[in-house]
């Protein structure tokens, strides 16, 4: 069973990834060791590595691989990184920023889905990533400035406090519309601090909720 997802592991890189033209080598790697059929549910660990998003429990979902590795490719991590992710879910994009940065900070509201997280990046042996219960809104400015900030959930534009904890320069990557469509957009902030803003393609994320996001429903 193992070799069958280190199988469909590597399919999935060559045509779902490279086949679309992600080319960035680090990423693809860490998508190929990234073992993601543990970031899903049992029952659905034969679809891991299919071309989709599945669900997780508490109304989340472990994003489609090909959107994984955009995001990741967009945020141009370096091994020197510090990186701050919002919306922890699984874990599964978290262990990928992993295996590119230097540390990964990562936070998620929900507790549950924190603590499953923590187990399974510990699992993989990612010393280098912290995961905490918080509103990912506000940031986690105890460990500001990041060089590198992903928010893995719609927002209606991009919490003020991300954009004044991302360092100069740094990348941050942000999908921003409705709460049932919207753009990945790239902001880069120059180191005079100035930011410019970029949208690339379309993408469907579940709200991002919190004070500087979406109310509760």
């Amino acid at each position: 069973m193992i070799r069958d997802f280190r199988v469909r592991r590597e399919a999935m890189v060559r045509d779902q990834l490279a086949a679309r033209g992600l080319a960035d080598e680090r990423v693809l790697q860490a998508m190929r060791e990234v073992p993601r059929h543990r970031f899903v549910r049992e029952h659905l660990r034969s679809q891991a590595y299919g071309d989709h998003a599945l669900p997780i429990g508490a109304g989340q979902t472990i994003s489609q691989p090909y959107v994984v590795a955009r995001m990741s490719e967009m945020l141009e991590v370096g091994p020197e990184h510090s990186v701050l992710e919002i919306g922890t879910g699984s874990g599964y994009q978290t262990a990928i920023l992993g295996k590119l940065a230097r540390r990964v900070y990562s936070l998620e509201r929900r507790d549950a889905l924190v603590r499953q997280a923590i187990e399974r990046v510990r699992e993989l042996g990612l010393d280098n990533v912290k995961v905490q219960t918080f509103d990912g809104t506000v940031g986690w400015s105890e460990f500001a400035p990041f060089d590198r900030i992903l928010v893995t959930a719609g927002a209606p534009e991009v919490p003020r406090p991300l954009l004044d904890q991302l360092a100069a320069p740094g990348r941050l990557v942000v999908p921003e519309g409705s709460r049932t469509a919207q753009r990945l957009v790239l902001y880069e902030k120059d180191e005079a601090g100035e930011v410019r803003r970029r949208e690339g393609e379309a993408v469907v994320f579940v709200p991002l909720v919190g004070r500087h996001g979406w109310q509760e429903e």
